[in-house]
């Protein structure tokens, strides 16, 4: 796996597969792969955000600078396991805990009020106003139990989804993903 351009062994398949939990079969990780080298124009084993740009369904996304933090450099071993939270295979908690990154701008470990209403507002647009973001933000807090002091922890995320269906979270077939890298 050193450079983009070479081709997988069993062993480095075997390798990703562990690091992603087994949540991709060996056909999928090939899959990515090819995608991987791709998106990698110049070979240099890694992804840049301008690539990851160069989806258009990426590139689309409100939380796209959100997902930038996330994905920008990483290498193949790492994309693989990124991508584990879409699969069909993860589990509740796993697609949670990605979603938790996601609001978690600062990587601190807790989200916080402005967190959560930053991706308000990269997902409203300019159809809210902060003041009916911050309104709205506010009730719903308080119907949770929360204030506007308050800091979400990842176990409060995966406390308050698991307790709603699990097809209300992500889930994305690694082929449609790899469809919408295409």
């Amino acid at each position: 796996m050193g450079t983009a351009s070479s081709m997988l062994t069993q062993y480095d398949l075997e390798e990703v597969q562990l690091h992603c939990h087994n949540l991709f079969s060996q056909q999928e990780i090939v899959s990515l792969y090819q995608r991987f080298c791709q998106l990698d124009r110049n070979a240099k084993g890694f992804i840049s955000a301008d690539e990851f740009l160069s989806v258009p369904e990426f590139a689309m996304n409100p939380l796209s600078q959100r997902l930038l933090k996330m994905v920008d450099g990483l290498n193949f071993k790492d994309f693989v396991a990124f991508l584990s939270a879409f699969s069909a295979k993860a589990n509740m908690e796993q697609k949670i805990a990605l979603i938790f990154k996601v609001y978690d701008s600062d990587g601190n470990g807790k989200i916080s009020f402005n967190d959560i209403l930053e991706v308000l507002q990269d997902l409203s647009g300019v159809f809210m106003s902060n003041e009916q973001r911050e309104k709205v933000l506010i009730q719903v807090l308080k119907e949770a139990g929360y204030t506007r002091e308050s800091y979400l922890m990842l176990d409060d995320f995966i406390k308050n989804r698991v307790e709603e269906s699990e097809d209300t979270c992500i889930s994305i077939s690694t082929n449609r993903f790899l469809e919408i890298l295409a």
